[in-house]
């Protein structure tokens, strides 16, 4: 059997694009579905196999039973507590030489694919497989933000550096210069939604969303997709700004096509 492209999947829409993407390659692929994080309808026609998070022997079992030998980690995935986690023996030795409670989501992601890798795996990241899902600085669709809005861009750029040195979260939503709200463990489906009750009157606030001070680039990238839009736009934001370059958007046609359809501004900033 041919050496497979194995996809580690969370949750969201990034691993059925990739799944899509590789299909329509044609390229072969394996998928280990995380348990309470991977959709089922994502995994339903092709090959797969169900693991827990703390199985890590189990996991990499399957995968070279499979043939992998090229990985992605690709979706969301809530980070649980040591309790809910229940490694078995090889996961409880990664953890107890990295100091689990001291990590946050991209020290541990790091340390995890230093893991991978060591175990002889190649990891790629989500962007080298799917075309076009890095976008130059500038605006995405028809619309550009105001002066207001580049305001509240640049107190939520200020806010997510910070954020992100401290590896908490890639995503700030601001409002007439008022933080609204900072992503935390949720995600950033949930801060829109979260934030939605905070809103003040007048022009809506901006979801700035980009990726971390020195962030593993292979794991765990700031992502949006038509979904971000929708939610956006339910929630009452007037606009999107991401990092340029450094944010995958999927469906870009349809992010556009959508922001314009909701009178939202879509813009990939270089500004640090």
């Amino acid at each position: 059997m041919a050496d497979r492209l194995g996809i580690i999947a969370g949750g969201g829409e990034l691993p059925r694009r990739l799944i899509e993407r590789c299909r329509a390659a044609g390229r072969e692929i394996f998928v280990l579905a995380l348990a309470g994080a991977a959709e089922p309808a994502t995994i339903r026609d092709v090959p797969h196999a169900w693991c827990r998070l703390g199985a890590a022997a189990t996991g990499l079992a399957v995968l070279r039973e499979n043939h992998v030998t090229e990985l992605v980690l690709a979706g969301s995935i809530r980070r649980p507590s040591l309790g809910m986690l229940r490694p078995d023996w090889r996961a409880a030795k990664l953890l107890a030489r990295i100091g689990y409670r001291t990590l946050g989501d991209d020290g541990l992601l790091s340390a995890v694919i230093k893991e991978l890798e060591a175990e002889g795996f190649r990891v790629i990241g989500p962007d080298q497989l799917l075309d076009q899902a890095l976008v130059p600085e500038g605006s995405l669709g028809r619309l550009r933000p105001d002066a207001q809005a580049e305001a509240d861009i640049e107190r939520g750029l200020q806010v997510a550096r910070a954020l992100g040195a401290l590896d908490v979260g890639q995503a700030v939503v601001v409002q007439q210069g008022l933080v609204l709200g900072v992503e935390s463990i949720e995600g950033t489906d949930e801060l829109l939604r979260r934030c939605a009750s905070l809103r003040r009157d007048g022009p809506g606030g901006v979801l700035v969303k980009v990726e971390k001070p020195g962030q593993e680039r292979r794991a765990d990238r700031p992502t949006i997709g038509p979904r971000t839009v929708a939610i956006a736009a339910q929630t009452g934001l007037r606009g999107i700004a991401i990092g340029a370059n450094s944010t995958i958007v999927l469906d870009r046609d349809e992010v556009v096509r959508a922001a314009d359809r909701a009178g939202l501004f879509v813009v990939a900033t270089n500004r640090s």
